[in-house]
């Protein structure tokens, strides 16, 4: 009997109203506008058998539009294919995209197909995505970030942890990179003393520090035991944060805004990092995803996948060293269920695949969609 092929590819473009406006080091220092909305492209697969699966990739700002253009451009290029070639039709739809490289937007579209092939696999066998992966935990331990941005005064910063802590979050994470350094050590030694040596805190500098800046920051807060300081210096400065790496007591993590494969490995090869910081979506998928990680395993660090806990939260229980998932409440209206949250970590879900089922809520965001291939 043949085997099962696709029949079907929904794509939506979903435009995600946040609930106030999001201001990182990037906006205070002028370079970017506070974050209002996130831009999502949604690929829903069915096969000739019946099966489906859903993935998705995000934008924050602009290249939302075409993210999903070249998604659009790529799906009838699945059609007929057997949807257990996963690898293999990721490289198809690279080469469709050759001419526009294999990083960014041209990658992300195949994100959203890749990740879907990987939930449509996994509730085909009756399997939770991580159980298929080989799962490693049953829970992954969890910090929240959304509680720590900047424009939240340092009093509301302590209260969100205190809510953080008390919903079974495990550590926070706040904001650090303004132009006034002496406000930023200020602000984290605020939240320290307010939470006591035994809870875990996470800053994170959004790249806006020079090797100078960084390393005396990182000196004077180094005996705050803080689990790591994040994007210290630009993304694509892997010398920058190896040589800092090596000089701090406090480790450091990147990686979430590199946008291929091979980027990430850099990081990996140059021991920039202490906590790699993948994005799956960022970079293509799943299947990306898992060949980085497997790069990190080998070279003993410890993960911390950037944001999308729908999609991390598998992919990092999979993960055979240390790991952290970013908690970030932003996306649960997209979806029916919720994340079992307690003890510090995130719950793996009991359904097939990613849990995950679209909510009717994201119909009404639906800005754009096409259909493709048979009814």
């Amino acid at each position: 009997m043949p085997h099962d092929v696709i029949a079907q590819i929904t794509l939506s473009h979903v435009l995600l109203p946040l609930k106030r406006p999001i201001s990182d080091a990037k906006v205070m220092t002028g370079v970017q506008k506070p974050l209002t909305e996130v831009s999502l492209t949604f690929a829903e697969i069915t096969t000739r058998d019946g099966h489906t699966g859903m993935g998705f990739g995000y934008v924050l700002r602009a290249g939302g539009k075409a993210q999903f253009a070249h998604a659009q451009e790529l799906a009838p290029f699945l059609i007929g294919e057997d949807p257990n070639d996963i690898a293999r039709l990721w490289h198809k739809l690279a080469w469709q995209g050759a001419s526009v490289g294999r990083c960014g937007v041209a990658v992300q579209a195949i994100g959203a197909f890749d990740t879907a092939l990987w939930d449509l696999k996994a509730k085909r066998a009756g399997l939770p995505l991580a159980k298929l992966l080989g799962a490693q935990r049953e829970a992954v331990p969890t910090y929240n970030t959304s509680g720590g941005y900047f424009g939240t005064q340092i009093e509301e910063v302590c209260a969100n942890a205190d809510r953080a802590l008390a919903n079974g979050i495990g550590g926070v994470k706040m904001k650090v990179g303004q132009p006034d350094v002496a406000e930023d050590i200020r602000r984290v030694v605020a939240l320290r003393k307010h939470l006591g040596d035994g809870v875990p805190i996470m800053i994170d500098a959004n790249q806006q520090w020079d090797r100078t800046t960084a390393l005396r920051f990182g000196r004077a807060v180094d005996e705050l035991r803080l689990v790591w300081i994040e994007e210290p210096l630009d993304a694509h400065d892997y010398e920058g944060h190896a040589w800092l790496n090596a000089r701090l007591d406090t480790p450091i993590a990147t990686g979430e805004m590199l946008t291929s494969e091979e980027s990430l490995r850099r990081l990996i090869e140059r021991e920039s990092v202490t906590y790699l910081q993948p994005d799956a979506p960022r970079f293509g998928g799943v299947s990306p995803f898992l060949n980085v990680a497997s790069a990190a395993a080998q070279a003993n660090l410890k993960l911390a996948p950037h944001f999308v806990m729908e999609i991390h939260l598998p992919l990092a229980a999979a993960y055979r060293g240390d790991t952290w998932v970013e908690h970030f409440e932003w996306f649960e209206p997209l979806f029916d269920e919720r994340i079992e949250i307690r003890d510090g970590s995130m719950q793996l879900p009991k359904g097939p695949g990613f849990g995950l089922t679209i909510s009717e809520q994201t119909r009404h965001w639906t800005v754009a969609s096409e259909r493709f291939g048979a009814s």
